[in-house]
């Protein structure tokens, strides 16, 4: 898939009500031969900062979650892959807080929505949509750049 065909199935799949964290991880499934109800499963409890509460992004937590598939390490004693999957964790969030200030969901929503908006669940189209289109581009970027070398 494309870069905007990800980014178009991350957000469809959020706008069908698939967590953020579900979104990304689904965004990227095929590609590592994960297959869908296990990505939906394993991801289910990480949206809306990990579990409600409202801590790290779920988007960049799915995220977390193909990085380890595309880059984590199989054998405890390989600190050299664990190290350079941990560096590409550290990399994605400092990316989005590069455009968002944070990566904290509770810090996003109170920087871009009000309570009201969180109530009548319209922070999704506010800004969630927005950091999950984001985050999986960026995430797709990071994947590319690691396959071409």
């Amino acid at each position: 898939m494309t870069r905007q065909e990800t980014i178009y199935k991350a957000l469809s799949l959020f706008d069908e009500g698939y967590a953020c964290a579900q979104s990304v991880l689904l965004a990227f499934a095929d590609r590592y031969n994960l297959d869908e109800e296990t990505a939906k499963r394993i991801s289910s409890t990480f949206g809306a900062g990990m579990g409600r509460l409202r801590q790290k992004c779920g988007a960049l937590t799915g995220s977390y979650m193909v990085l380890g598939l595309a880059f984590g390490n199989l054998n405890p004693g390989d600190m050299e892959t664990k190290l350079a999957a941990y560096k590409k964790v550290r990399d994605l969030t400092q990316a989005v807080e590069n455009i968002y200030g944070t990566s904290n969901c509770a810090e996003l929503l109170k920087k871009h929505v009000t309570e009201t908006d969180i109530i009548q669940r319209k922070h999704h189209k506010i800004i969630c949509r927005s950091v999950v289109s984001d985050t999986t581009g960026l995430l797709y970027d990071m994947l590319e750049v690691n396959e071409t070398k």
